[in-house]
């Protein structure tokens, strides 16, 4: 299952976003290091389902459609605020920092608003600087890569004479921290340490090939509490001085009060929806009918989504390229052995063949695998075939002999 990890700051929305992804009830409080221990539950990305095209009742088994949405699930990590110093242990830093770096995607949460100081207390409107907390946080990272480098360089050092292969060698350490051996080449690459011997390394190329590793990862930033003062300046410098990510406006506050609502049969709600529909205004309280104009005039009416449902979509299917797809037993009826139309979908990596597929759904599929079909052509696909997004494909397999 793919893992996106949240970070950022203490006080910033984190586990509000999570709340909100997860409808979990983690604790929130406006003390530093209440979340004590990693939240990890269950999130949705969504896409247009191919249900609507071919004009279908689908009936979904391992994910969920929603008036012609298809949510597949995704597992999320709340990661403990960190604070500066984080990568020596300050805070439970470091063994967090090590939860973000196996994510496959990170979300870094800011308070746009500026309403946390440096040491992530709440504080007034404009008072803080979202700017720097998002380097701040970023240079902890860097730190914590730097570390893990400088702590198991005799190891790097002993493959790399074993091998003459630097790459091999550092990726022998991070590939459990999800570093692939591509990451380390291109990182090599670009500060330009592919071909200098390893002994005559200095700290400061540590520190550059740690810096290139962390950008690496894929990770947007959510500028969260986007309905507070000085959040639109905020979001402009913020734009401004970090070109290279992409920026999801949002409030997690406005998301989660939405979903809860829906729970509850208030309104009707479908997440990274544009608007909401109130069931029984007579059933509101006055506080319920606050929330929901607030709601309505400060962030949809502004920002057209709340910003975490699309937040997530972007993460996995922008930054990490995933492909849903749809395998099929019976390509005419769409339909699974049990006759369950499109009944379940596969998150994908870029480049997953068909033999990729056949090996999620089933090891049995997999070893027996002779071709695919694809349902809306209808023609034979090799198993070396690269799936595309909202692809639906039967995978023929060979009959067992008795």
């Amino acid at each position: 299952m793919i893992i996106v990890g949240l970070i950022g700051k203490t006080n910033v929305g984190k586990t509000t976003f999570f709340n909100a992804a997860t409808l979990l009830e983690a604790e929130i409080s406006n003390y530093p290091f209440t979340t004590k221990e990693p939240n990890e539950g269950i999130a949705y990305v969504h896409f247009r389902c191919v249900c609507g095209e071919f004009k279908v009742k689908d009936n979904p088994v391992n994910s969920v459609c929603i008036n012609g949405w298809r949510f597949v699930p995704i597992k999320l990590i709340d990661v403990p605020g960190l604070i500066k110093d984080a990568w020596r242990g300050k805070g439970l830093g470091n063994r967090f920092i090590s939860v973000a770096a196996m994510s496959d995607a990170l979300i870094h949460v800011v308070d746009v608003s500026g309403s946390i100081d440096d040491e992530g207390r709440i504080s007034k409107p404009g008072t803080g600087d979202p700017v720097q907390d998002f380097r701040e946080v970023e240079q902890e990272i860097v730190k914590w890569y730097y570390q893990l480098l400088k702590k198991n360089s005799k190891y790097i050092a002993k493959w790399y004479r074993q091998t003459a292969r630097i790459d091999l060698s550092i990726y022998r350490v991070l590939s459990g921290i999800k570093v692939s051996l591509e990451d380390v080449k291109s990182s090599l690459s670009e500060v330009g340490l592919a071909g200098k011997d390893f002994d005559s390394w200095k700290d400061d190329d540590f520190k550059s090939l740690a810096f290139h590793l962390r950008k690496r990862k894929p990770t947007l930033i959510v500028a969260n509490k986007m309905d507070l003062p000085f959040a639109e300046e905020n979001l402009r410098r913020l734009s401004e001085e970090y070109k290279e990510y992409i920026i999801v406006p949002c409030s997690a506050e406005a998301e989660l009060a939405l979903r809860r609502a829906e729970k509850r049969g208030l309104v009707e709600y479908v997440p990274g929806e544009e608007m909401f529909f109130v069931k029984d205004r007579g059933k509101l309280t006055r506080k319920q009918i606050w929330a929901l104009e607030y709601v309505q005039e400060r962030v949809l009416g502004k920002y057209f989504r709340t910003g975490v449902q699309q937040a997530l979509d972007i993460a996995v299917f922008k930054l990490l390229s995933m492909n849903a797809v749809y395998p099929v037993a019976d390509e005419k009826k769409l339909a699974d052995g049990k006759g369950r139309v499109l009944p379940d979908v596969y998150l994908m990596s870029p480049g997953s063949t068909l033999q990729d597929l056949a090996a999620q759904v089933h090891s049995e599929i997999a070893r027996n695998l002779i071709c695919g079909i694809d349902a809306r052509l209808g023609i034979r696909l090799p198993k070396n075939y690269r799936l595309r997004h909202r692809d639906i494909v039967k995978l023929v397999v060979a009959l067992r002999k008795k």
